[in-house]
């Protein structure tokens, strides 16, 4: 496949192999970019935004709508690409292409409600002959950078509000798994979004991040991502909008009144899907002493018939992580856990880039898979016997995503709403839930700002003041 730069389909010279992770196959190329190719995306891209921010609100409206159906139309299509390029399943896959196309439905929607408010200037002395209010308007040119774990639908969170703004865009997408990226530029440009308007670029995220990110004429950065490149966008920015998700080590707390059937199968879920590689999957597991062993049973019997192997396959349920070097990475995590003390209650075993799913118990706290995110198939149990206990080792590393609770207590699930660190509490089910219409993002190490189709827009906008000074008072 190749580039979108200008309106146009680009080639490079360079390109760059878009492998399936369970097999290693070619599946297509993509171009490499040069410093030329990033300069004319740029300057495309400003072009772009004068288009955008000058098409009418029910214009832009539009475009999302259009663009949803076409991707409705071809879900199959799209899931198909999506399940080569990256480590889902068919059926994770799917459900992703059908929550792109409710991502982009709401982003058209909510380009009708970027609201202004009046303001009563005569509230202050002097201000009796003035009235006015503000509005909102798009900033400029966005750059948008991101993840291969979701390929499509967090793609479609930045570009739908975005453009439901009336900005333009520069999409980086993963390098693992552009062509998902491309297929929605693909899927916008038929739903009638000016050329100019969207440039995707592929090819090495470190080359193309140090031109873009410091550049005066990008006015947003929005990515999502690993840590250590948000500290790097962070300090390369300069002065512009920043948002970021940068992943979490996610707590769950499971109570001893907890219904133990649906309470195991959704930690498993959220532990295992995507194979782990989750920014809100579950992690870390604290259950009421008194309910640990049976809890553990449960969670490991369900844990071993997980079928894993072929993506394509409609009765898998876990593909591979999405490289053969991320598969090691885990595997060296878990043997130093391992090493440390913990014990291995299921999983533990790795074939190529395919990582079992794997429990731990008795993980050392000084153990990176304890302290650090897995973004893997692996999950750790901890018995505690106090609540406050729990509350304080949910808190106790320096992320704060989703963080949930397992209880039929509503004064612990209030208690727990109102002390654990984190951007969202899910009550009765795990943290591995998002509604793409809800704020979503985190607080220490897990980021900056809130995604979510309204509340990207409210990062994507700025608000302006319109103040008339009346010759007398109305």
């Amino acid at each position: 496949m190749k580039m979108l730069i200008g309106g146009e389909w680009v080639d490079g010279e360079k390109t760059i192999p878009v492998r399936d992770p369970f097999d290693n196959s070619v599946i297509d190329t993509v171009p490499s970019a040069t410093a030329e190719d990033i300069e004319n995306a740029i300057v495309s891209a400003q072009h772009g935004f004068q288009v955008m921010r000058k098409l009418s609100v029910h214009e832009r409206s539009q475009i999302m709508y259009r663009t949803a159906e076409y991707i409705k139309a071809r879900h199959d299509e799209f899931s198909e690409i999506l399940t080569r390029e990256s480590s889902k399943t068919i059926r994770e896959a799917s459900k992703e292409v059908r929550r792109c196309v409710n991502t982009l439905i709401h982003s058209a929607e909510e380009a009708k409600r970027i609201f202004g408010q009046t303001i009563p200037f005569d509230s202050f002395p002097g201000g009796e002959n003035k009235v006015g209010y503000y509005f909102r308007f798009p900033i400029g040119v966005i750059l948008a950078i991101t993840p291969f774990n979701d390929p499509i639908n967090l793609v479609a969170h930045k570009l739908g509000p975005a453009l439901a703004a009336g900005n333009s865009v520069i999409l980086k997408p993963a390098t693992v798994t552009p062509l998902s990226a491309l297929k929605l530029a693909e899927a916008l440009l038929a739903g009638g979004l000016p050329p100019e308007a969207l440039q995707v670029i592929t090819g090495s995220g470190e080359m193309i991040g140090k031109i873009l990110v410091p550049d005066e004429r990008i006015r947003m950065i929005s990515f999502t991502g690993g840590l250590e490149a948000g500290k790097k966008i962070a300090g390369m920015a300069g002065i512009k909008k920043v948002g970021m998700e940068l992943g979490s080590n996610s707590p769950v707390i499971v109570w001893e009144d907890a219904d133990l059937e649906p309470a195991v199968e959704s930690c498993v879920s959220g532990a295992f899907w995507a194979a782990g590689q989750n920014c809100i999957g579950v992690q870390r597991i604290y259950i009421h002493e008194k309910i640990y062993e049976p809890f553990k049973q449960k969670f490991v019997e369900l844990t071993k018939k997980y079928k894993v192997g072929n993506k394509m396959d409609e009765t898998t349920d876990m593909g591979p992580l999405i490289t053969e070097g991320e598969a090691i990475r885990v595997e060296k995590m878990v043997n130093e856990a391992v090493g440390l003390g913990a014990v291995c209650l299921a999983g533990g075993k790795r074939n190529g880039s395919v990582y079992d799913p794997t429990v731990l118990e008795k993980v050392p706290e000084n153990a990176s898979i304890h302290k650090d995110e897995v973004f893997g198939p692996v999950v750790n149990l901890y018995p505690v016997k106090d609540f406050d206990e729990a509350i304080a080792k949910a808190n106790s590393l320096p992320y704060g995503l989703h963080a949930a609770i397992f209880t039929k207590n509503v004064n612990l699930a209030m208690k727990a709403a109102y002390n654990l660190e984190c951007g969202g509490v899910i009550i009765n089910d795990s943290t591995d839930y998002r509604l793409d219409s809800m704020p979503f993002g985190g607080i220490k190490n897990s980021g900056l700002g809130r995604e979510g189709i309204i509340f990207a827009l409210q990062e994507m906008t700025e608000p302006r003041v319109v103040c008339f000074n009346l010759p007398e008072k109305i």
